[in-house]
């Protein structure tokens, strides 16, 4: 009689326990949220994420079917879960409808216009804490836009978060998602887990962001970069990105929207830089802040742009590892340091630098041959302590002697990209403004003859070769 009495108490107090798991699940159709499509679904949504908030958190559930959503504003202690079918469809704004308007920020000056808002979003959040974004559903940024979009009720980020901490995003899908499919800035411990993302412009830029993990994730975007790391000034102070791990990762430059439905097409030939696809993994373009303790590890480029690590703007890149790295197809340096001064920052930033840089096992197949891969400061600023090993390049080749002899332009204020060099004069490496780099077991292979040295360097010192081959006879 006794053990029928505590299996009866152990009884009712699951089913106790289970109440209280169903009252944190905040069902959005519960909310009034049709899932037809058409109706505009975001105030529903919102009115979920505000109940649980009200409460002390709990999950947004959203249930399979087609939400048409302007603005979702996220809060504190909020799961939003997608379910398998679910898919948030940004809709296109109206004269009388759209998505929050963007909000003021006195430091838009030294960052594009995208970096410097974030209510203009699908998804956003601003000093929040606690945040998971996360099931088998599918965000679709079907009308959010690719550009600045300054007109009041445009949208052009999937999510968008500002000085946020402990930040989960996973498994989810993301097509067509205008200027970020996430744009996280000032955001501290935040994981970014096996996401799937089909772009049309940048994929995720982590910006003046500390402690995060990116991880097993796809993600494809053809006209910018895939994976970028930033440190702008866009929150009025300098902040560095550190403590970053890049792994397990595709990045890639197919056609819009063919590696979400696994066809992987290779029509469209470049991006709207005028150059070809990019889909790269980059650190830098923004960077009034620094970079540091980075590592990225065992991902792959496929038809897209190289490795670029860049600080042109005042911050201080240091203690990188980048190992385990395969490329296929790439249409530009397979690896590009740079430092520059552009000096997008407030008056009197001093210039940066650029040290401790280790990059190894990295294999390249059919590369294009006009850009080599560069290694260059600006004079009186010195890429130093930079170490390669165990590197092979598989090149196009088909330049001749006569371009050996080119001299590229400085560039100091350019947007930093391998094209703004032209034709580089040497067919492996062209190092300028550097000191202190070494080059251990590095094999470069050419498909067509290519008339070019091997090695170029411009003020540089301290460089050794170690063990270097081209196609298989030694250098």
């Amino acid at each position: 009689m006794k053990q029928i009495k505590i299996y009866f108490l152990f009884a009712l107090f699951m089913i106790a326990g289970s109440f209280q798991l169903q009252a944190k699940i905040y069902n959005v159709k519960d909310f009034g949220a049709k899932a037809d499509g058409k109706t505009i679904d975001s105030p529903s949504i919102n009115q979920a994420i505000e109940n649980a908030s009200n409460e002390g958190g709990g999950t947004v559930y959203i249930p399979s079917g087609e939400y048409a959503c302007y603005s979702i504003r996220l809060k504190s202690h909020i799961t939003i879960f997608l379910e398998s079918g679910a898919r948030i469809v940004a809709a296109f704004p109206t004269k009388d409808q759209g998505y929050d308007v963007a909000e003021p920020n006195e430091f838009y000056k030294y960052q594009d216009f995208g970096h410097s808002h974030w209510k203009n979003s699908l998804m956003w959040g601003i000093g929040l804490e606690d945040i998971t974004i996360c099931g088998s559903g599918l965000i679709y940024g079907k009308g959010l836009s690719r550009e600045e979009s300054r007109l009041p009720g445009a949208g052009n980020k999937a999510i968008s978060l500002k000085n946020c901490r402990n930040v989960i995003i996973k498994d989810i899908s993301m097509l067509h998602c205008g200027h970020f499919a996430l744009l996280a800035t000032g955001v501290d411990n935040l994981s970014v887990l096996n996401l799937k993302v089909d772009t049309n412009r940048d994929g995720f830029d982590i910006d003046c962001c500390k402690n995060v993990r990116i991880t097993d994730c796809t993600v494809n975007s053809p006209w910018d970069d895939a994976i970028v790391l930033k440190a702008s000034y866009a929150l009025g102070y300098f902040r560095d990105t550190e403590n970053v791990t890049i792994t397990g990762c595709l990045v890639s430059g197919f056609d819009q929207g063919t590696a979400m439905n696994a066809t992987y097409e290779r029509y469209e030939p470049q991006a709207p830089d005028h150059a070809y696809v990019c889909g790269r993994i980059k650190l830098g373009t923004e960077s009034s802040g620094g970079f540091k303790n980075i590592a990225i590890a065992n991902c792959v480029f496929d038809r897209c742009r190289g490795l670029a690590i860049e600080t042109v703007d005042g911050g201080h890149l240091e203690d990188i590892v980048v190992s385990n790295i395969t490329m296929r197809d790439i249409v530009n340096s397979p690896i590009f340091l740079r430092l520059g001064g552009r000096m997008r920052s407030p008056e009197g930033t001093p210039k940066g630098s650029m040290k401790r840089v280790r990059i190894s096992n990295i294999n390249v197949y059919n590369a294009d041959s006009q850009y080599s891969s560069i290694i260059s400061g600006i004079p009186g600023s010195i890429i130093e302590d930079v170490t390669l090993s165990d590197i092979h390049i598989y090149h196009k080749g088909g330049f001749t002697a006569e371009d050996g002899k080119i001299v590229p332009p400085e560039q100091i204020k350019v947007y930093p990209d391998p094209l703004m060099f032209g034709t580089i004069p040497a067919k492996g490496f062209y190092i300028r403004h550097a000191k202190n780099v070494t080059f251990n077991n590095i094999d470069f292979h050419y498909d067509k003859p290519d008339g070019r040295p091997l090695f170029v360097t411009d003020d540089a010192e301290m460089i050794e070769y170690n063990r270097i081959t081209v196609d298989g006879v030694k250098y």
